[in-house]
């Protein structure tokens, strides 16, 4: 999860979110070479009083920084189509869960289960357990197996919200009326902490997501106790 003073991104927890990482460094490379490139020119022209004819008229330099760009901009969209369209596919997904926002909590439905569901509040500050987080522990975690493409149906029973976690490069709006999908796969056993990212009313902060990943195992241990409660 992030940490205080943090200037990168949290550490990537699913394919997806390696890729986007990835991007963002190609990206950011560009445009440091790019900002370079316009310091330098700014710098020299500011600070010589020398002008040179064939780049105040050249047909050759015209041609470069019309062309230049355009290649750039190539370079910067040929990855991010293509990891627009990884986020949106799903495939053969092992397991749905359908997460429904409400003001102000979650509530998580195992639809591959007859009678596996429940609500998750935030633990308020004064009832935390030494090494828990504030705003970002819940009462019942959202626990998914490892390794496995997981779908989450996203929807909201009043107003807008937005299901995110940064870790697992997953962000989905949950609109009142509208059943929106996205998916993910955990890559590594952890847990993962999200938030609304939808301005939703007055507790908008302390509606927080916590995605706990799991061997296999143990989540059809954790799913024979939850049935077995119900």
């Amino acid at each position: 999860m992030a940490h205080p003073s943090q200037l990168g991104f949290q550490d990537a927890a699913s394919p997806v979110m390696e890729e986007l990482l990835h991007f963002h460094d190609h990206a950011l490379m560009i445009v440091l070479l790019i900002s370079t490139l316009v310091l330098y020119i700014i710098v020299a022209m500011v600070s010589t009083k020398l002008t040179n004819k064939y780049i105040l008229d050249s047909q050759e330099i015209e041609i470069i920084w019309t062309v230049l760009p355009a290649v750039i901009l190539i370079l910067i969209a040929l990855p991010s189509l293509r990891i627009l369209y990884l986020m949106d596919e799903i495939n053969d997904p092992h397991l749905t869960i359908k997460a429904m926002g409400h003001q102000w909590y979650w509530s998580y439905e195992y639809t591959d289960y007859e009678d596996l569901g429940f609500d998750s509040y935030m633990i308020p500050t004064q009832d935390l357990a030494p090494g828990q987080f504030r705003l970002l522990e819940a009462d019942h975690r959202m626990v998914v197996p490892v390794e496995s493409p997981i779908r989450v149906l996203v929807s909201a029973e009043d107003v807008l919200h937005s299901w995110a976690v940064p870790a697992l490069g997953v962000k989905m709006d949950a609109v009142p009326g509208r059943l929106n999908q996205t998916a993910f796969i955990a890559s590594r056993p952890g847990v993962f902490y999200g938030q609304c990212s939808e301005i939703c009313g007055a507790n908008h902060s302390f509606m927080p997501i916590v995605v706990e990943a799991v061997p296999l195992k143990h989540f059809e241990n954790w799913s024979s106790m939850m049935l077995e409660d119900a």
